[in-house]
């Protein structure tokens, strides 16, 4: 049995069979590229489903972190620290917003939306006890918690786990007339990915989101855009929603705003909004901690300085350009935006995942989603001699 071999029996022996990760082991990593524990080097075109914007180890973040470590790392919430009101202050400022409630993973977050948006209803809005709704979409993916799946589509995310939070409503996406259907006088708030990742890269049609915009203002109803995979630079611009011209009530982050070393998120919002809460409402020991502080400031001011959202306006551009010239009796459609990027494969062609195994062993490492696509989503930082470094292998697999 050879290192690769061993390391992944071990993992099969001992973790529950909740993935299927691709027959690699990584050992380390730098910039777009990784290598196995065999000394094969790969470059990442997932970067950790957005987590890794900035490349791997990016030396600002690195250096933040271990200077952070060797000072601080945990208060708990119990007690301030220096770090967490400078991290806030850095991301409402970028953001453009007032306040923000720091979290943990993405799920977090979106458990924190869930519960701003519903008290907000109650005391703000004037919603009966109990009755608030909240729209969200078919094909969404907005996390794993029992709540968050019971508002899922997708079956397999649902099976065995009710019963189900009740209060939320679904429509299907880049549909305005059905969100205008669908809400009450009971509706809180709508729920949306500007672009949804794990659905498949489905880029709606141009003036959604400032159609379903208007239509949530006109019924006192908050728009919340889930940017923890489109979000801090990914589709070329800060924020996703900003093709469409808007600024929604409230705004997810996630992923990235970890720099890729600490799991970080956060709900950014108005002071009205996030005003509604009150000492003991909500909580999260881990959230806001120094070290995730340390690495948010990091990650936001690399983002911010490097300009990495142009970098993935102009190479995203570039990529999926390259992407569409590959004649492939295969591919469906080339979609997305900045450097998200899915090729659909057609049903007759099979699914995704053997094409990414091919991938693989031509050194690009990609990941299927929503069974036909393949999703290309590479650092902020990657190269244009990088890109096309991967367009050889790509269309060698395609074609």
């Amino acid at each position: 049995m050879g290192l690769t071999e061993q390391f992944i029996h071990e993992a099969e022996t001992y973790s529950a069979n909740n993935y299927h990760p691709l027959p690699i082991v990584i050992q380390k990593a730098e910039g777009c590229w990784v290598w196995d524990v065999e000394n094969r080097k790969y470059m990442d075109m997932l970067s950790a489903y957005s987590a890794l914007s900035h490349g791997h180890r990016h030396p600002k973040i690195i250096k933040a972190l271990i200077a952070q470590a060797n000072k601080l790392t945990l208060t708990s919430r119990a007690f301030h620290n220096d770090q967490m009101g400078r991290f806030l202050k850095l991301l409402v400022e970028m953001s453009g917003m007032e306040m923000a409630l720091p979290m943990n993973t993405g799920a977090e977050a979106v458990e924190t939306a869930i519960k701003t948006v519903r008290k907000w209803g109650y005391k703000v809005k004037g919603v009966s006890d109990g009755k608030a709704e909240i729209i969200a979409c078919s094909n969404n993916f907005h996390g794993r918690t029992t709540t968050i799946v019971g508002f899922s589509t997708e079956k397999q995310y649902k099976d065995g786990f009710g019963p189900f939070t009740p209060g939320f409503k679904v429509i299907p996406f880049d549909d305005t007339d059905a969100l205008k259907n669908a809400i009450t006088p009971n509706t809180v708030g709508f729920m949306v990915e500007p672009i949804q990742g794990e659905g498949g890269i489905i880029v709606p049609h141009k003036g959604y989101l400032k159609k379903a915009f208007e239509i949530c203002r006109q019924n006192k109803v908050l728009l919340i855009a889930d940017e923890i995979q489109t979000g801090l630079g990914r589709t070329g611009k800060l924020f996703a929603y900003e093709y469409d011209g808007i600024v929604p009530d409230m705004i997810i982050v996630g992923k990235a705003l970890g720099g890729g070393v600490y799991p970080v998120s956060a709900v950014i919002s108005s002071r009205d909004i996030l005003g509604v809460f009150n000492p003991g409402d909500h909580g999260s020991t881990f959230g806001g901690n120094p070290l995730g502080a340390a690495a948010g400031i990091a990650a936001l001011e690399v983002i911010r300085d490097e300009k990495l959202s142009d970098q993935a306006f102009e190479k995203g551009n570039y990529f999926i350009d390259q992407l569409e010239k590959i004649k492939s009796p295969h591919v469906k459609e080339v979609r997305g935006k900045g450097l998200l990027i899915g090729v659909e494969i057609k049903v007759s062609s099979g699914t995704a995942r053997p094409y990414c195994e091919k991938l693989m062993q031509e050194g690009l490492l990609a990941k299927e989603t929503h069974h036909q696509v393949i999703r290309f989503a590479p650092p902020l930082i990657i190269t244009k001699d990088e890109i096309d470094w991967a367009i050889e292998r790509i269309q060698k697999i395609l074609q």
